[in-house]
């Protein structure tokens, strides 16, 4: 049997040690729920991938976690709204914003 002939000391160890750790996973945000998820997966929360859905979420839960489900994804779409149509810029405005810009 082989008997070290000297100790390691921890220096050694730590250094041969000191690649060995946990990587953070890479996250995209869905573009539908907005949660983070592995890129090229189904979103586990909301169900689709690339545009489409492929899970039905809503069809393993009970009827109170779908309820609060439901709520989520509306206040979801209805924020997305609130925020989307814009006002276009009138010349006046247009002239402004791009006045402020070269001050």
């Amino acid at each position: 049997m082989a008997v070290p002939k000297w100790n390691t000391t921890r220096g050694s160890r730590n250094q041969r040690r000191m690649h060995i750790f946990l990587k953070k996973p890479s996250l995209v945000s869905c573009p539908k729920c907005g949660k983070p998820v592995k890129p090229h997966t189904v979103c586990l929360n909301c169900g689709y991938y690339k545009g489409r859905e492929v899970i039905d979420v809503l069809k393993k839960l009970t009827k109170k976690e779908r309820k609060l489900k439901e709520r989520e994804m509306q206040a979801k779409k209805e924020e997305g709204k609130e925020t989307s149509p814009k006002k276009p810029l009138s010349w006046e405005g247009l002239s402004k914003k791009i006045g402020r810009a070269h001050v």
